[in-house]
């Protein structure tokens, strides 16, 4: 502690990284059961997705907390992290927003719960594998030039 001043550093680290955590832990529950949804049999599918009813859409607070975290307290670290994995997280957002629609909308019409549940279970699985190719791209690593980003969204 070097002139009276708390370092912050490592504080809001650790509320990022436990968002994430939470975000991870939680919301894979959502996004496994999900996945296993459309391999259920008819008659328990109303079970699996009462299992997740109260909760689903509560986790991905936790995705917000550690994106806007990051944006406000290391906006640099963010200008080189969201160019490298835009379209991996564009389609991460566009699956659960999908997955949304279609846990919602399930039993409106009779004639069309079908192609909602296979979509609550495709977009489960999109956004899982998005979720991948995000951590992927984390553990290959980000091509940066001074203070810029010099790759591309496919190649790292």
């Amino acid at each position: 502690m070097g002139g009276g001043l708390l370092d912050l550093v490592p504080i809001w680290t650790a509320i990022i990284g436990l968002g994430v955590f939470l975000y991870v832990l939680l919301d894979g529950f959502d996004l496994g059961v999900g996945m296993l949804y459309g391999f259920a049999p008819h008659e328990h599918r109303a079970t699996v997705m009462n299992a997740i009813a109260p909760i689903w859409d509560g986790n991905e607070t936790w995705l917000i907390l550690g994106g806007l975290a990051l944006l406000a307290v290391f906006p640099l670290a963010f200008a080189i992290i969201i160019p490298a994995v835009y379209f991996p997280v564009l389609l991460m957002l566009l699956s659960l927003v999908f997955r949304g629609v279609a846990f919602e909308f399930r039993f409106t019409r009779p004639w069309i719960t079908r192609f909602w549940a296979q979509g609550f279970c495709v977009g489960s699985g999109l956004a899982t594998f998005a979720q991948g190719a995000v951590l992927g791209a984390f553990i290959q690593g980000f091509k940066v030039s001074g203070r810029d980003f010099a790759g591309t969204s496919w190649t790292g």
